[in-house]
């Protein structure tokens, strides 16, 4: 376990949160009183691939999570889950009413899991906890292998870009303030028993126990042709497109419905999808140009 300096406010330490005796350690060291835990392996692609990293990270690792907030104490564990969890559901706006028994990637399956394994900690032990749907997070520092820095890195490479589905996708795309935001104010909104849950017709969004689900969207779902063009536009070059098919494992839309969300925090999507694309590319050509430091592959 290696640990770097640490600032005033911010201690950063290097573990694999699949390593028990790591998180453990933590928490007996820290005693943290709030937990926002994000780490697991994201993609659906890589899942395809590479599932045992998806059982170790986010069923062992999210495990553990969970047992150290049991432990230790914790008032309000909040925890990433995805859209992906929607899967076979085309009834959009997808909402958090909504049932999610039929994910289409191992990786929404281990997301589905993960809400369910919080709501048995939340029953069995009454840890308050509340899971967050983020909806295709983009934005400066995004992962090098998500669709904005993959377009803009081949852009400006003259590479052509893949673009699934024939181009026929759509994604709720939410830019990182946005969800920095709402997860703040989720993690000072401690979840309480809903009095109105029925067991005769249970609602997956809430339950008797201290447990709440929300979706963090930006509640205006974008067409991946019409991304791709103000890419374009802010890149200042035309992309060249490899029409491929719909590939498996991907669903053709997301649209978060935010409704829960909006009513409980207060929390309002304010980055338009024009400027967030802006603000990634002016951060990519300062980040990898000014640097020098080597694109992304």
């Amino acid at each position: 376990m290696a640990q770097l300096a640490p600032h005033s406010r911010f201690n950063f330490v290097k573990g694999d949160i699949a390593d028990k005796a790591i998180v453990d350690s933590l928490f007996t060291e820290h005693h943290p009183q709030r937990v926002v835990h994000l780490a697991a392996q994201a993609g659906v692609r890589h899942s395809l691939t590479h599932p045992e990293d998806y059982v170790q990270a986010n069923l062992v690792g999210f495990l553990n999570i969970l047992e150290a907030c049991r432990h230790h104490d914790v008032k309000h564990l909040v925890f990433a889950s995805s859209s992906s969890v929607y899967g076979a559901n085309t009834h959009t706006p997808f909402s958090v009413h909504d049932n999610v028994d039929h994910p289409v990637s191992l990786y929404a399956a281990t997301k589905k899991s993960n809400e369910l394994m919080a709501h048995t900690y939340a029953h069995l032990y009454r840890l308050p906890t509340t899971g967050l749907r983020f909806f295709t997070v983009y934005g400066p520092w995004g992962r090098p292998d998500m669709a904005l820095c993959m377009f803009v890195r081949k852009i400006l490479a003259d590479e052509p870009i893949d673009v699934f589905n024939e181009g026929h996708h759509s994604r709720d795309f939410t830019y990182i303030d946005d969800i920095v935001d709402a997860v703040v104010r989720v993690t000072d909104h401690v979840p309480q028993p809903d009095p109105d849950w029925s067991s005769e017709a249970p609602d997956p969004s809430s339950s008797l126990a201290p447990y709440r689900l929300y979706n963090i969207g930006n509640h205006s779902p974008v067409q991946l042709l019409d991304f791709i063009a103000l890419i374009e536009k802010a890149v200042g070059r035309e992309a060249k497109k490899k029409f491929l098919p719909l590939q498996p494992g991907d669903v053709p839309s997301t649209y978060a419905d935010v409704t829960d969300l909006v009513e409980d925090i207060g929390f309002s999507p304010k980055t338009s999808i024009e400027d967030g694309i802006e603000n990634f590319v002016a951060w990519y050509h300062e980040y990898y140009s000014s640097s020098k430091r080597p694109e992304p592959g």
